[in-house]
């Protein structure tokens, strides 16, 4: 798309030929069918208005444009646009700096594109006298803008002047250059001669699908609600609708400029399998599901060697899911090592007394991510309706989890000091507002770039206590999270070895929170790590209903909050000589 910066007009506008046939539905003001340029005499007929989202180098912007028929160029952006983001035009050197009042960026001024030029006339008849320079005023087809001013090769071959390249303001379609005559004769120049061209800078600008503003605006409500004081809401939705895009959910998108994934595989035959058995109904459903992958890009249909079964899964909501049984290609696939990060270590990095958190989750995370062109045969999967293969990375395949988590780490690298992330989940975490402000604008500017999409329903902005990995995490400290609490609590008491290995699994997750857990619960193990000939001697007697009690109480009972190491202070270390825990 080709952007035109103008100075001289106070409204941005954009052509109906540039927009999609379906952006007409944003159009929200009719109210007016023509505007008056700053001629005073030039009209242009109106569609409406639209909300236009630009993408900037990494920077998503927004403007409210006047649509119109006709344009000179796709889109004008004017003094609205250049006020709101402090736009500083360099001419001379062809940049443009953008500012969001969070960071400044700076573009280079296409020079690929074709070039949008306008010849500079004389106004009236001149002459110049021997060995002087004049400045005269020229006529441009352009009511107001910054433009660069190229000579004529030509008119200076034929007469005798100098110009130079310069840059120029054009107010009213006029503007001024200097002219020197070099030789010891006077020169005259006629009326209407073109003494150059006029170059509007410009800029290409990724031009963004249609975003469904309607569903952006409803979801970002939803995830600022809770912020009580409303100046700070105001500039909470203000950063958020800078990068709607993000959370528009009403199309899936795949990431660009990211590692795509790789499939290192075994020197072995391609794993084989015939479709599974299912029912009519079942064959409907995943024809369907098909369609849909098919209709987004996510599969192709392919000739590939490899065949791997697909079947539904029952969802929670009763909808089904289409997976692919990888076994066989899984069993010859090369184990990729990139780590996953250590759950008790990302907690104890949250626990470190901040005060504002995000929480932000990826929209079918595994989706966004393209997997090697080399490599997508490896994927294939056989239905009843044929064979597919994944352009995207899929649900089953081994290496899975850290190849996405490997792509999450190497494009937040710059914001690992107040980023965690954890596969699909990423938290920001910040002491002050203004800090999170600052950090959660660089976090969405590094998803906005790649062409990444949030899940909103997942996602939680700007909160003081946020649930992650199962625990609950504020500027106090982490516990466990009281839905998991409560599971815990209303646990029976054991009667079999099964049940009370898995009430021990269960609290063992928090052992953290409760003191001398090993000490308490040791008649619990008691029972419980019996070699396989004694298992028969289980029995659940007076001590481990007490230690059952005990320990369930505990995990209740204030405070649950848990403090960690602190590295600027020495670690003391207290031992005893107890034979079942520590303390």
């Amino acid at each position: 798309m080709m952007v035109m910066i103008d100075t001289g007009v106070n409204r941005s506008f954009i052509s109906i030929k540039t927009l999609d046939p379906s952006y007409s539905k944003h159009f929200v003001n009719k109210s007016y069918s023509r505007v008056i340029l700053a001629d005073g005499h030039t009209s242009l007929s109106v569609f409406g208005t639209t909300t236009l989202s630009i993408t900037m180098g990494d920077m998503l912007t927004s403007i409210k444009a006047i649509v119109v028929k006709e344009l000179c160029a796709d889109c004008i952006l004017g003094m609205d646009f250049i006020n709101k983001y402090k736009l500083i035009i360099n001419t001379e050197q062809q940049i443009v700096s953008i500012s969001d009042n969070y960071k400044r960026t700076t573009l280079k001024f296409d020079v690929n594109k074709k070039d949008m030029n306008y010849p500079a006339r004389l106004i009236n008849t001149i002459r110049i006298p021997p060995k002087r320079t004049v400045t005269v005023p020229v006529s441009v087809e352009l009511s107001s803008a910054q433009v660069l001013f190229r000579p004529s090769f030509t008119l200076q071959q034929r007469l005798p002047v100098v110009m130079l390249n310069s840059s120029l303001t054009i107010h009213h379609h006029t503007s001024f250059i200097s002219i020197h005559n070099p030789t010891t004769y006077p020169c005259s120049l006629s009326k209407g001669i073109v003494l150059g061209t006029t170059t509007i800078p410009t800029l290409s600008f990724k031009r963004n699908s249609v975003i469904d503003y309607q569903l952006v605006h409803k979801n970002i409500n939803n995830l600022t609600q809770h912020i009580d004081n409303l100046e700070q809401q105001d500039r909470v939705k203000t950063l958020l609708n800078q990068y709607a895009k993000l959370f528009d959910t009403s199309k899936l998108t795949i990431a660009t400029n990211v590692k795509p994934h790789d499939i290192k595989t075994l020197d072995h035959p391609p794993p084989v399998s015939k479709p599974y058995y299912s029912t009519t109904s079942k064959q409907e459903e995943m024809y369907k599901i098909i369609q849909e992958l098919l209709h987004y890009g996510l599969i192709r249909p392919s000739d590939s060697p490899y065949a791997a079964p697909a079947l539904l899964v029952s969802k929670k909501d009763g909808a089904w899911r289409m997976v692919v049984d990888y076994k066989k290609l899984n069993n010859i696939t090369l184990k990729d090592n990139h780590p996953i990060p250590n759950m008790e270590q990302a907690i104890q990095l949250l626990g470190g007394g901040y005060n504002f958190f995000s929480k932000l989750n990826m929209k079918s995370g595994f989706w966004q991510i393209p997997i090697n062109e080399e490599d997508k045969f490896k994927t294939a999967f056989i239905t009843p309706d044929g064979l597919f293969e994944w352009n995207v990375l899929a649900q089953g395949l081994k290496n899975s989890p850290p190849s996405f988590q490997r792509v999450m780490t190497d494009i937040l690298s710059t914001c690992r000091q107040f980023s965690l992330v954890y596969i699909d989940d990423i938290v920001v975490y910040s002491r002050s507002f203004e800090e999170h402000l600052k950090h959660l604008i660089q976090v969405l500017s590094v998803l906005s770039q790649h062409n990444f999409q949030l899940n909103p329903t997942k996602c939680s902005i700007f909160h003081q206590q946020i649930d992650y990995l199962s625990h609950t995490i504020s500027e106090h400290g982490v516990k466990p999270t009281d839905e998991k609490i409560q599971a815990i609590i209303k646990l029976r008491e054991p009667s079999t070895l099964v049940e009370a290995n898995k009430y021990l699994g269960a609290l063992s997750w928090y052992r953290k929170f409760i003191p001398q857990f090993a000490t308490i619960a040791a008649p619990i193990h008691k029972i419980t790590n019996l070699t396989k000939p004694n298992r028969i001697q289980f029995i659940w007697g007076d001590s481990q209903k007490q230690a059952f009690s005990q320990l369930k109480h505990l995990l209740v009972t204030s405070p649950v909050f848990l403090d960690f190491p602190n590295d600027k202070y020495p670690v003391i270390l207290t031992t005893d000589d107890s034979k079942v825990g520590i303390g």
